[in-house]
């Protein structure tokens, strides 16, 4: 039970309520259906592009160009549109631009072996760049008012907008995928060693190359549902929210070197630092300072695991040296396809 208390998705949950409760009782008309509703909504794209990275990041690797595919979609979305196609022919067009966009960076990253933060660095000037190209420097509007409620609306008698029952659709989905199936102990087990995953029959090049795939197509959801929300296309859209996204997702929990992190964690902490932006927005601090706080939370979200093995790696000694206390053993997920081989001679194992 203590250690279920101390789970970090469980301090997540608790921070959360208190944020809710200060808010509440600090700020008027915090607690209002219609703020609630306006909080939920200014997170969807965020927590779109954690839902992309969050699978990405448990296999050790990194995507920071999701915010900048984000952007080129968006920017298409507008020449499209301006350009008098439909906007029924303008989401299937977007979706694969966005999947295009997501091979590349696993191309790079998966067949030349080059380093994910590298490229997707320069992936993230690159398609930020595109978007200027495609777009220029304007900004295309009047998009159609049947669509638009998907993105702004909330569902008729509740303070759920659409948008945010879309992103509970995906979460469930990732959650079921990352924690219920093969592929999902697939990622845990990348994370944790990639030559052992590799050993153990895992396809780590495969999963590695759809992940990033995935992550495209849903950056370019995340494009439309903005476009929308705002009514607008530009080529600068979503600028820099890449860092809020993989603040939210590191402070879920998931260990940037991989093989660890819950679904369950993630959308705590996207729950926790929508309620602290909103808060600070009703109170009137400004963009800077809002910035400044979610630098500290990426940074905090990157200590706080650091800190953890430290103090079990000191637990540790003193716990071997209790008379009568077992040694202790380290436990590690089981990859798919991972079986025991036996072990023969030494000369039979070097063959």
């Amino acid at each position: 039970m203590r250690e279920k208390l101390l789970r970090w998705e469980s301090i997540l949950l608790l921070l959360c309520i208190l944020v809710f409760v200060w808010g509440s009782a600090s700020t008027p008309g915090f607690a209002e259906t219609d703020n609630i509703s306006f909080l939920l909504l200014d997170y969807t794209e965020v927590a779109l592009l954690a839902l992309a990275l969050l699978p990405i990041i448990l296999t050790g690797e990194i995507d920071l160009s999701v915010a900048s595919i984000l952007g080129f979609c968006s920017a298409l979305t507008g020449v499209l549109w301006d350009a008098g196609m439909s906007f029924e022919t303008i989401v299937p067009i977007v979706l694969v631009a966005g999947a295009v966009l997501g091979s590349l960076n696993a191309t790079l990253i998966v067949k030349f072996a080059l380093p994910a933060l590298a490229v997707t660095i320069g992936t993230l000037g690159l398609y930020r760049g595109l978007a200027y190209v495609v777009l220029g420097d304007g900004a295309v509007t009047g998009f159609p008012d049947v669509y638009r409620p998907i993105a702004t609306d909330t569902i008729p008698g509740t303070f759920l907008p659409y948008a945010t029952l879309v992103v509970l659709v995906l979460g469930v989905l990732v959650a079921v995928v990352v924690h219920y199936t093969p592929v999902g102990r697939s990622l845990y087990a990348i994370g944790l060693g990639e030559q052992t995953a590799r050993f153990s029959g895992i396809r780590v090049q495969s999963i590695k190359f759809v992940l990033y795939i995935v992550s495209g197509i849903l950056c370019a959801l995340a494009s439309l549902v903005y476009t929308l929300r705002y009514n607008s296309a530009r080529a600068d859209n979503a600028n820099g929210m890449e860092l809020i996204a993989v603040a939210a997702v590191l402070l879920g929990g998931v260990s940037i070197f991989g093989g660890r992190g819950t679904v369950v964690g993630v959308a705590s902490a996207l729950l926790l630092m929508a309620g602290l932006r909103n808060v600070l927005f009703l109170n009137d601090v400004t963009n800077e300072i809002q910035n400044v706080i979610n630098g500290l939370l990426l940074i905090v979200s990157v200590l706080v695991p650091v800190v953890a093995n430290l103090v079990r790696r000191r637990r540790t000694p003193a716990a071997a040296a209790t008379p009568g206390a077992p040694p202790p053993q380290e436990t590690l997920p089981d990859p798919v396809g991972a079986t025991a081989a036996p072990h023969g001679t030494p000369e039979e194992d070097q063959r």
